[in-house]
């Protein structure tokens, strides 16, 4: 019996870590992965009732041969087994309260640092990963830049079309972007249609030349095509990309978003649709126009 207990849970054990490799995969927001609901909760609950099958099943046969025993050491292993089977039931309700503790806690988390509309990381987030590339990158003598983007008249685009077309601009403007850079890069939403990404161990050369790919895959890619825009027009967008690089001269980060700030500011007040990169707080830019 014991031998049958363990080989039961043993599988049940191998098929949960089995699912739980597929279905509770705690994903990074810009990657898009999601819950995959109910396999988990099935297997649950199939170890549930063996495990109360099993209870029943040891009391049961206790008071079945109840009166075949004549002394009490006979009773030794069915009390063994029955409360063996009673550990196993609350080390399994243990596990499945810590996992949902777990998800719950996961799910808390995302929701602090991931924009619903977009699908990105959020200020919040922004705000304390840029923080933490920063010091890492001063103490380790690292390159790091720092790239704001921001859509062209986007008003436009919600006065004309709507704001809930608006919506799926940013999204399709979002999705884009994730596709154009790095995994280790970090993409989040600084503000309205305004993006910030970060891009760690990057010069102000490769990230320049991000940028000027960036906007040029903005420019001509249709952020919504006719079979979908309301007067079947295909809705296109430009956009301002401004960028900083880390120097020793910076005492904290803020410096280092003003920068990029303020060579995005130069982008708009310059024509639009160009990327820019300010290298120090001189106003020492130079323009990268697409080829």
């Amino acid at each position: 019996m014991i031998r049958d207990l363990y080989g039961v849970f043993q599988e049940f054990s191998a098929a949960v870590r089995m699912c739980s490799s597929r279905c509770f995969s705690l994903a990074d927001p810009a990657n898009g992965t999601t819950f995959a609901r109910g396999k988990i909760r099935h297997f649950w609950r199939i170890l549930f009732c063996l495990v109360c099958l099993f209870i029943t099943g040891y009391l049961a046969y206790t008071f079945a041969f109840w009166g075949n025993y004549t002394d009490t050491v006979d009773l030794i292993v069915p009390i063994i087994f029955f409360f063996g089977a009673v550990f196993v039931l609350l080390v399994c309700t243990l596990s499945l309260q810590t996992a949902q503790d777990i998800k719950r806690i996961f799910v808390l988390e995302r929701e602090n640092t991931t924009d619903e509309l977009m699908g990105i990381y959020n200020r919040r987030f922004f705000d304390r990963r840029l923080q933490e590339e920063f010091v890492r990158s001063i103490r380790y003598r690292q390159p790091l830049s720092l790239l704001m983007v921001d859509i062209d008249h986007f008003k436009k685009v919600n006065d004309r079309w709507g704001h809930q077309v608006g919506d799926l601009v940013l999204q399709s403007f979002a999705e884009l972007t994730k596709n154009c850079v790095r995994e280790s890069d970090v993409v989040c939403r600084y503000g309205g249609e305004e993006l910030a990404i970060i891009l760690p161990h990057t010069t102000p050369d490769a990230a320049m030349l991000l940028a000027q790919r960036l906007r040029c895959q903005i420019e001509k890619t249709e952020m919504m095509t006719e079979d979908l825009s309301p007067d079947h027009q295909a809705v296109r967008v430009t956009a301002s990309l401004g960028m900083s690089t880390l120097i020793l001269e910076m005492e904290n980060v803020e410096d280092l978003l003003r920068q990029a700030d303020m060579a995005l500011y130069h982008a708009k007040q310059h024509g639009r649709n160009m990327a820019i990169a300010c290298q120090e707080l001189n106003d020492d830019m130079r323009t990268v126009s697409c080829s």
